[in-house]
């Protein structure tokens, strides 16, 4: 157990050291691989090289060359292989690898998990930090606060990688086969996994909450369905999907006071006969998904404190000469660390820094400014506007001089916080849209490289990815948390993946029709989706229809039942990409 917690804790070091890695790469392979490459390659009319009745809007063709010398050419002439992000990856796979094609690979796969360590820890120590003290200030009860601010920072990677999708990256099939595939993961493998693994304790969960939350959900995809038939959505469409999440906000928060209305009821009532109830009752009404961050904090905290102090006592990191090797491993984690540090503004009691808090309200502005910059030259091909920097820098040192007048050193503001935390709070959107960008932006590349649909890799690399904490965070949860644990594990698995199906895609349909206003937006023509639908669909009425049978225990059954619809569903897709079936 303390060996696992050691590289779970040195997994950041690593991916630090890998992002140092592939920057020398690039700098030591750019001038010597790309220059030699360019050196070799013959000088060819582009228009020569694209096949006949090629889309010139795509990057199809690519595979119809077999040498890396006319990849790379056609790679750097075609408008379609151009990058939908920041970096080329296609010009770095074809000219800077394009001899050394597993090299290609293996830089790739690298920066693939940096970009999702990056997208993940970012929600995790910026972005959630920021909403939980935002709750806190708003005064926003457990309930509220679950269904949506917390549910936002959850669901915070899936989001932002479908608003990408459909505004940046021009391929809003990833966006959909992303949201979907990591709704269906979790939704069915996840619940499927925790059933199965605490089958011998037949617990319980709230079936008024559960039943709620299934129905909702179903409704959410029936509408999605919907869409997806008719093949376009109007504005006011966009928005009506949108507000089916404001329905099911209003539905928890009214069954919240009214079990809050029988709870004062229940006072007159003896202590032990209120126990016994509140042990059967549980929090109906409450989707346990609100204390989700608080209950996972603890068992993490505990755990990882006895587990720290085994591993202490094995390594012995308290002579002098791991000292200083500390102090190196500090130093190797900067790179990823250092640049969010110094434009997020965090005002938390145990993170404060003078320095940096001053730092980041001067530099925030200036990365906003970026992406307008970007936004401006990707949608509307305009150039970058040098008086966008001057202001931002103007208005960054304003802030800055402000910030260095107003704070102490010693602890973070105590009035007027809410301005430090909206800041927070917008530049730890901004990054984690740049690192969704990138991501669907490098998941694209592969699909041209592999030879495989992007909607595929959506479905299932992106998916799991952004799902791979729910796994690991409600399984511990509904293992190590008892009861309440699993009534959590379990809101959980359904209430994030229904916010990431309505907000996530309600508010990029939005995006993009309001973009397209007064005309509709026109739904990408992905027949696969009514399949990942239905077999979503179905895992869902699975669970609609056994559990009330099972007196709402989880058990082998039930939880095999989902696992089989689940790799059902993953075999047909796999195959279908791969030419199988």
């Amino acid at each position: 157990m303390a060996t696992s917690l050691f590289l779970v804790k040195k997994l950041p070091l690593l991916l630090n050291v890998s992002f140092v890695f592939l920057l020398f790469f690039f700098i030591i392979t750019y001038d010597f691989l790309g220059q030699s490459n360019n050196e070799q390659i013959p000088i060819i009319n582009s228009h020569s090289l694209i096949p006949h009745g090629s889309n010139n809007d795509s990057c199809a063709s690519l595979h119809d060359f077999t040498d890396y010398k006319h990849k790379c050419l056609y790679v750097r002439s075609e408008i379609g292989c151009r990058p939908k992000g920041y970096i080329n990856y296609l010009q770095i796979f074809y000219c800077t690898c394009g001899r050394f094609p597993i090299l290609g690979h293996l830089v790739l796969f690298i920066w693939l998990f940096v970009l999702f360590y990056l997208l993940g820890d970012t929600a995790a120590k910026y972005f959630c930090t920021s909403l939980e003290s935002l709750s806190k200030i708003l005064r926003l009860s457990p309930a509220i606060a679950g269904v949506t601010l917390l549910s936002l920072g959850n669901g915070a990677s899936d989001v932002f990688a479908s608003i990408v999708s459909f505004t940046r990256s021009g391929n809003a099939g990833v966006g959909l086969n992303s949201v979907l595939g990591g709704a269906f993961f979790v939704s069915s493998a996840v619940v499927g996994v925790i059933s199965i693994t605490i089958s011998h304790h037949r617990i319980p969960i709230d079936e008024p909450s559960f039943i709620r939350d299934i129905l909702f959900f179903l409704l959410a995809l029936s509408t999605l369905v919907f869409i997806i038939f008719i093949g376009e959505i109007t504005l006011w469409g966009a928005i009506s999907f949108l507000s089916i999440y404001f329905l099911y906000v209003c539905a928890v928060s009214a069954s919240h006071f009214f079990n809050k209305k029988k709870e004062r009821n229940m006072e007159s009532v003896p202590v032990s006969s209120v126990s016994n109830s509140n042990d059967n009752i549980g929090e109906i009404g409450i989707p346990l998904l609100g204390y989700a961050s608080d209950e996972k904090s603890v068992m993490v905290d505990k755990g990882a404190h006895e587990n720290q102090d085994e591993t202490i006592k094995f390594f012995n990191f308290d002579s002098p000469s791991f000292y200083y090797f500390g102090k190196f491993l500090d130093l190797l984690e900067l790179p990823l660390y250092l640049p969010r540090r110094l434009t997020v503004p965090i005002v938390d009691e145990e993170r404060w820094s003078k320095p940096y808090a001053v730092i980041s309200v001067t530099l925030a502005p200036l990365m906003l400014a970026e992406l307008c910059n970007s936004q401006r030259e990707k949608t509307m091909g305009s150039k970058t506007s040098l008086v966008t920097y001057m202001i931002a820098g103007l208005v960054g040192m304003v802030l800055g001089n402000l910030a260095f007048v107003t704070t102490k050193k010693s602890s973070p503001p105590k009035r007027c916080q809410l301005p430090w935390l909206i800041g927070g709070f917008l530049m730890s959107v901004t990054w984690t849209y740049f690192t969704a960008e990138e991501l669907v932006s490098l998941l694209v590349s592969f699909g041209n490289i592999l030879g495989i649909s992007p909607s595929v890799l959506g479905l299932t690399v992106l998916a799991w990815g952004n799902s791979l904490g729910d796994l690991i965070s409600n399984s511990a949860m509904a293992i190590n948390g008892g009861a309440d644990g699993v009534q959590t594990a379990i809101s959980g698995c359904y209430a994030g993946p229904m916010f990431n199906t309505l907000v996530g895609l309600g508010v990029s349909f939005v995006w993009s029709s309001w973009s397209q206003y007064p005309s509709s937006f026109e739904i990408p023509r992905d027949p696969s989706l009514y399949e990942t639908l239905g077999f979503l669909m179905a895992g869902l009425l699975w669970a609609l229809v056994i559990l009330p049978r099972k007196n709402m225990r989880l058990d082998r059954f039930f939880g095999g039942g989902l696992l089989v619809i689940y790799f059902c569903f993953l075999f047909l897709r796999l195959a279908r990409a791969l030419g199988l079936l």
